[in-house]
């Protein structure tokens, strides 16, 4: 009878192929968070001491650039289809805010043409400012 010890193999766990996923997951999620940003149209809008966070539920995008380009949830419209385009948001939300994105450059005038808009179909409107820093 043979009683002596048999030599066991040891048991290794290779991650090499895990940092690897890791990593990928990593650059997804880092691409899918830039993608997602509601502000895709960089603008630099006026600064405020004062500002606050909007706590609106239902709210819809409205920018306006330094070429006076008119976005609504980053599709381009101009200031004329910016009426219809707005009603059919209320329709689908009565209960809606405007939130309104300016460059700093743009005139008050380009602003309020905005503000009539929303006035005109009874809509909240937030303007977004940057915190003084």
């Amino acid at each position: 009878m043979n009683l002596r010890k048999r030599k066991k193999g040891t048991v290794e766990v290779h991650t090499s192929a895990l940092n690897d996923i890791m990593f990928f997951l990593l650059l997804f999620f880092l691409l899918a968070s830039a993608v997602v940003n509601p502000t895709v149209v960089k603008l630099l809008v006026p600064q405020s001491s004062s500002g606050q966070q909007s706590t609106a539920k239902k709210a819809v995008t409205v920018t306006i650039d330094q070429n006076l380009n008119y976005t609504i949830a980053k599709k381009p419209v101009t200031l004329e289809q910016l009426q219809t385009a707005l009603e059919g948001y209320k329709t689908q939300d009565p209960d809606l805010t405007v939130i309104l994105y300016a460059a700093r450059n743009v005139t008050f005038q380009d602003g309020f043409q905005v503000v009539d808009v929303v006035n005109k179909l009874k809509l909240k409107l937030v303007f977004t400012v940057e915190p003084k820093k």
